[in-house]
């Protein structure tokens, strides 16, 4: 009976380590088709816009801090603009265009400015992450996995665990899982995990890709009496 138990569980190991090489193998080709696909996507992508909810969840305090509102995305030359139309729990208007970010907060009447130009491809990595870029590009930045296939909501999406590279971003940011709906090219969800077990959550819905999008929406709707600063200069 004994050296049956040993035959056995020998069977068992070479099984486990044969389905281990291949299902390394078939991760490495599903990660490459979904790679692709976002490429494909990505080189006919103008424009999209949705509706979203962010969920900061801080774990010292086990709190969870939601925001609502629109956000926009366009492609502009070799460049692609963003814009985030924050309604709940308090109006705020975020743009990124040029090198810059600016936080529009008319409860105060204030933009605050903030010069991404130094550090562009990481700002523009993250803002813009999961909307308009290439597949393969993603490998630029990230470490990227395929973590397989999931339905979110009504949308068949697939799901990448994304590590970015350089270390000092890693002092901020873990890692990152996307669920990506290959055919539209977009993440219709993202969570971002933070040191100490904070993380961001973010749902997208009501997707519309490639619309025209008015150039108001990238422009901020200040007043006469609106306070500029810049933490930076």
């Amino acid at each position: 009976m004994q050296w049956r138990k040993i035959v056995t569980f020998q069977l068992v190991l070479v099984t486990c380590l044969g389905t281990a090489g291949y299902c390394e193998d078939a991760n490495s080709s599903s990660l490459e088709r979904v790679l692709s696909q976002m490429d494909s996507v990505a080189s006919k992508f103008r424009s999209a816009e949705a509706t979203f909810q962010w969920d900061q969840f801080q774990k010292v305090v086990e709190e969870t801090d939601t925001q609502k509102g629109k956000i926009y995305f366009r492609r502009a030359g070799n460049d692609t603009q963003m814009a985030a139309d924050i309604t709940q729990p308090e109006a705020k208007y975020v743009i990124y265009m040029d090198g810059k970010v600016q936080w529009y907060q008319p409860r105060i009447d204030q933009v605050t400015v903030y010069d991404a130009s130094k550090s562009r491809q990481d700002v523009g990595t993250f803002l813009l992450l999961g909307f308009g870029g290439g597949g393969h590009d993603l490998l630029k930045s990230f470490e990227v996995k395929y973590l397989g296939s999931e339905k979110v909501g009504d949308v068949n999406t697939e799901k990448l665990d994304l590590t970015p590279k350089a270390a000092n971003i890693r002092n901020h940011v873990e890692h990152i899982v996307l669920w990506v709906d290959p055919v539209r090219g977009v993440s219709v969800q993202q969570q971002l995990f933070q040191p100490g077990g904070d993380y961001k959550l973010s749902k997208y819905s009501d997707i519309r890709i490639n619309q025209k999008i008015s150039d108001n929406i990238f422009k901020l709707k200040t007043t006469g009496k609106t306070k500029v600063v810049s933490p930076q200069s």
